[in-house]
């Protein structure tokens, strides 16, 4: 065999190998993990055991990829469309359809199986109800039908910190629902900045984001009116989560931000691009859960 007769398979695994993991859009899940650990921390009032955080992070970045990868079977169609998704291995043909919805369903089911023994079946069933509603309820019924697709099925991405919790104690509580409330109304005006940039690519797919059905105005109000609702929920995780000044001082001065920033969106959009408050917004996130991470394990 020649060098070079050696040297295509092992490229071709590679290739194969980084088409699948596209499929899981392993940014989406990196900004998932980032809420997940700081919910365990403060569940177990400082940092519990490390194969814990493990097994979760792990079961999490299946669940999440699986629902991923069959988001991405379900919506070639329009990502075809899209600039930014026409390619998507499922659109290029690097991955067939059939393999890519089997590969999705079995990270779905193994997260759910390694979860369940190796974390707590409360966990184990809110990863599978997130993926199920992401799939089910957002990608399937909502996305194509609706303007408020990603304020309803923008939940899905809000059961991270309620896996992370319940992988800790075995049941939710209080203060991880409010840790999904945040993540809730933080996704609207993350998603809604982004799509005024996108309004072209989502009207050319057909896709009733806000700013093709209401325009780009009705967006920009209701992005600020979500940043303050963000706000105000985001200070009820103090009392809820018994979490001191470091947290609370990062989700005012953090919160300020978003909401002065969405506030500039609305008054002055010929100035301000709608994605200085989408990067922003992802910045927030992980502020803030890494805050109240660090605030439960001094105060502990």
């Amino acid at each position: 065999m020649t060098a070079e007769a050696a040297v295509l398979p092992r490229s071709h695994i590679g290739d194969t190998i980084r088409n699948y993991v596209a499929l899981t859009k392993p940014r989406v899940i990196v900004l998932l993990l980032v809420t997940t650990v700081p919910a365990m921390v403060v569940a177990d009032h400082g940092w519990p055991s490390t194969w814990l955080v493990l097994a979760t992070l792990l079961g999490g970045t299946l669940s999440a990829g699986g629902a991923n990868a069959i988001n991405c079977w379900y919506d070639r169609d329009i990502d075809a469309i899209m600039k930014r998704t026409r390619s998507r291995p499922l659109v290029t043909g690097e991955v067939a359809p059939a393999q890519g919805l089997a590969f999705g369903i079995s990270l779905g089911a193994g997260a759910f199986l390694f979860l369940w023994a190796t974390t707590t079946p409360v966990a184990a069933l809110l990863s599978l109800t997130a993926l199920l509603f992401y799939v089910f309820v957002y990608t399937i019924w909502l996305k194509r039908r609706t303007p408020h697709n990603i304020v309803i099925g923008g939940a899905a991405g809000a059961f991270p910190p309620m896996v992370g919790w319940a992988a800790v104690t075995g049941d939710i509580s209080l203060a991880p629902l409010v840790m999904f409330a945040i993540i809730f109304f933080w996704t609207p005006p993350h998603f809604w900045a982004l799509s005024l940039r996108l309004r072209n690519d989502y009207a050319d797919a057909g896709v009733p984001m806000l700013p093709v059905t209401d325009g780009p105005e009705v967006t920009r109000a209701q992005i600020l009116r979500y940043s303050v609702m963000l706000v105000a929920v985001s200070l009820l995780l103090g009392p809820a989560g018994e979490l001191r000044w470091i947290y609370f001082a990062t989700a005012l001065v953090t919160g300020g931000i978003f909401v002065a920033m969405a506030f500039k969106l609305f008054r002055a959009p010929e100035r301000t691009p709608p994605m200085s408050l989408y990067k922003y917004s992802l910045l927030y996130l992980a502020v803030m859960f890494v805050a109240m991470g660090v605030d439960a394990a001094i105060f502990s």
